[in-house]
């Protein structure tokens, strides 16, 4: 694999990967223990158990084979056994981290090139021998870890606070929505779910000249936690053939496949939604569409949902148990009060999550960057 965009610098030199380390993968060892043991034991995931045998010792690479993360570059210092499929850089002749900032920086586009297999993406150790790997003397090399490891400490603080802010504030939200359901006030009546909203729609054909421009809603369209949409495409564009619901702007879509996602939108226009998905109608004068929005939502009615889920492969909730489910419904004039906070709460959380996910983009960049000037000569 040659290098992408990289210039060779005087004193440098440029050898295969196999030429300055040791490459192998794991092995299965179906005759160790891999719980309690001594030593870590690496999957493809980079997740770790732990395991009586130990194959790979000092400063390694490991690379994923197959999954997620294929392309991924681990740095790993110690004693260690691994699964097959995963690829382990060992006796490196030049300094092992110079070694992960290199391929870290390369291999992510290189490597993923090579994926093998439609289902689970896969890369076979040969494709490893032709990686190029151009490093400087030795002094160099210790220059050049020693300044990205120091900025690449800063950057990973900067971030570990960015998701921290990202995460306290979806976190405010969710605790100020629990807080509603959990602390009712006076006047709030217990209620089934079946009282409140009923389902009136009715399987129709999406090839019917009808419904062909309607929007059509499945579950992936449907953003988890966040009610927003995406991908959106019409009936005709799609190619539908099997039945699907018709909605309009007074209903709320619950997603009933795996309830943990969160998947719940209210729409303002009117299309087609998949059988997969519950179009509900908040009866008149007994609950707002916003206030069933958010109920949907809550953590605690999302547990109730996962408590009822039918399948353990791919949990589903039945309609029975949908509306079986019992909470404290508040007056309707005073839910449009709660959910004029709860969408205004909403709106400034979204907000802050949109500038620290910013943050975390602009950061991932700037460790692009500064690996690139490294390894172009720039770093200074």
């Amino acid at each position: 694999m040659r290098l992408v965009g990289s210039v060779l610098r005087e004193g440098w030199e440029v050898r295969k990967l196999n030429e300055i380390a040791n490459i192998r993968t794991g092995k299965w060892n179906a005759n160790h223990s891999i719980d309690n043991g001594e030593f870590r034991f690496y999957t493809c995931a980079y997740n770790y158990l732990q395991c009586n045998t130990k194959r790979f010792s000092g400063e390694c690479l490991i690379l994923p084979g197959n999954g997620v993360n294929v392309g991924e570059v681990f740095y790993y210092n110690g004693d260690f056994d691994a699964y097959q499929r995963t690829y382990v850089l060992s006796e490196i002749k030049i300094i092992a981290k110079y070694l992960h900032f290199h391929m870290t920086y390369f291999w992510k586009e290189l490597g993923t090139k090579k994926q093998y297999g439609s289902a689970t993406n896969f890369i076979k150790i040969g494709n490893f021998e032709d990686y190029d790997v151009s490093f400087p003397p030795l002094q160099e090399q210790e220059k050049i870890v020693a300044i990205l490891d120091e900025a690449f400490s800063a950057i990973d603080k900067a971030k570990a606070n960015a998701e921290l802010n990202l995460q306290n504030a979806k976190e405010l939200f969710e605790s100020y929505l629990q807080s509603v359901f959990e602390n009712r006030g006076e006047g709030w009546e217990e209620n089934k779910l079946n009282d409140v909203c009923k389902i009136t729609s009715k399987l129709i054909d999406p090839k019917q000249e009808e419904f062909q421009n309607l929007i059509h809603i499945g579950a992936g369209n449907i953003e988890s936690e966040k009610g927003t949409l995406i991908g959106l495409k019409t009936a005709k564009e799609e190619n539908l053939i099997s039945g699907k619901f018709l909605f309009d702007e007074t209903m709320v879509l619950y997603s009933k496949i795996r309830p943990y996602l969160m998947k719940v939108v209210r729409c303002n226009f009117k299309g087609l939604c998949s059988a997969d998905i519950y179009p509900l109608v908040p009866i008149k004068d007994k609950i707002t569409q916003d206030f069933l929005y958010h109920l949907l939502l809550s953590s605690h009615f999302t547990e109730y949902a996962m408590e009822g889920s039918q399948r353990a492969g791919m949990p589903k909730v039945n309609r029975k148990h949908l509306f079986e489910y019992t909470f404290y419904c508040p007056p309707f004039q005073e839910q449009k009060t709660i959910v004029k906070r709860l969408d205004t709460l909403s709106k400034q959380t979204k907000a802050l999550e949109k500038i620290y996910q910013e943050k975390l983009r602009d950061l991932d960049e700037l460790k692009k960057s500064i690996l690139q000037k490294a390894f172009s000569g720039e770093l200074t």
